[in-house]
């Protein structure tokens, strides 16, 4: 196989609320961790042992302000996107590393009466390929959550 891939899928809980960052020229980024678990019992001693892994999601745009407006902290939620690696300086200089997944689909798992926001019908499903003229209005109604959402700022690069 000549191509590459570069897939994540992540089912989770948020452990934070959405922070968004806005940009000149209308663009916008929303960033929030979430939490998945692996959980197995230990042979020697029967016990069940729990690990908790975070992951950094980073989402852009239109799909920010919807993630921002419906998932809060604590609601479970499937992410699928990309695993980017960024490199930084810190205050001291030092070169520093972060792993994001950048998130190009979503959908929200949490049912809308164990969500502390705002009330809607079903689950959300979002993603960030859908072609411009396809995308749904600014403001959806609550009612509107289960419609697939795709966004895209740049074509991707196909391996084939």
């Amino acid at each position: 196989m000549t191509g590459t891939l570069n897939k994540v899928m992540l089912i989770g809980h948020t452990g934070d609320d959405v922070k968004m960052h806005y940009f000149e020229g209308g663009g916008s980024l929303g960033r929030f961790p979430i939490a998945t678990n692996e959980s197995y019992t230990n042979k020697t001693t029967g016990e069940r042992v729990t690990n908790t892994e975070w992951h950094n999601v980073v989402v852009r745009n239109k799909a920010a302000e919807i993630c921002e407006k419906y998932l809060k902290k604590g609601d479970k939620v499937y992410i699928e996107g990309r695993i980017k690696t960024r490199k930084w300086q810190d205050d001291s200089g030092s070169e520093r590393y972060s792993t994001e997944i950048h998130c190009t689909e979503f959908t929200f798992l949490t049912p809308k009466n164990e969500s502390s926001a705002e009330p809607s019908t079903g689950n959300q499903q979002m993603s960030q390929n859908r072609p411009a003229q396809q995308q749904q209005p600014a403001t959806q109604s609550p009612g509107s959550r289960n419609e697939p959402y795709n966004q895209t700022e740049e074509e991707d690069d196909l391996p084939f």
